[in-house]
């Protein structure tokens, strides 16, 4: 059994810890262009909880959706999504208390790569440091 804290083999960097607002069966707004309309919160990536638990998202987190409206060829199909914007607030280390007015995720390939060219609506800036690629086409980061 390995000791406690030895290497940093596998560590994912530090992030502060932010009220997480989406649990999973959850219909969040689909953010990006790509056609899908409205998805639902299939699994948290990387979600470690207790038994019985569901498991919860915050802004920034890797999930696995499926879209329930939009084109006839995306519906009912599995897709990555990113969430970046919650109603639940959540507290920034500065003591700021950030809330969103709807619960919005972007469509993301595998790879990491955004699947839409534009992103509708602002843009937590815990999603945009996390997720480059989605900074990059953002059109206002909060």
């Amino acid at each position: 059994m390995p000791k406690r804290g030895a290497g940093t083999a596998g560590a994912a960097e530090w992030t502060p810890r932010t009220s997480k607002g989406v649990p999973v069966n959850s219909l969040i707004a689909c953010a990006d262009n790509s056609g899908a309309k409205e998805l639902r919160v299939v699994q948290v990536m990387g979600y470690k909880g207790r038994l019985k638990r569901r498991p919860t998202a915050t802004v920034g987190d890797k999930l696995v959706v499926v879209v329930r409206s939009g084109p006839p060829e995306m519906k009912k199909q599995i897709f990555f999504a990113v969430l970046v914007r919650q109603r639940y607030p959540f507290r920034r280390p500065s003591g700021l208390r950030i809330s969103f007015e709807d619960n919005a995720a972007v469509l993301i390939t595998p790879e990491g790569d955004v699947k839409g060219t534009d992103i509708r609506g602002p843009v937590a800036a815990e999603a945009a440091e996390r997720w480059p690629r989605i900074a990059n086409i953002a059109s206002s980061i909060i």
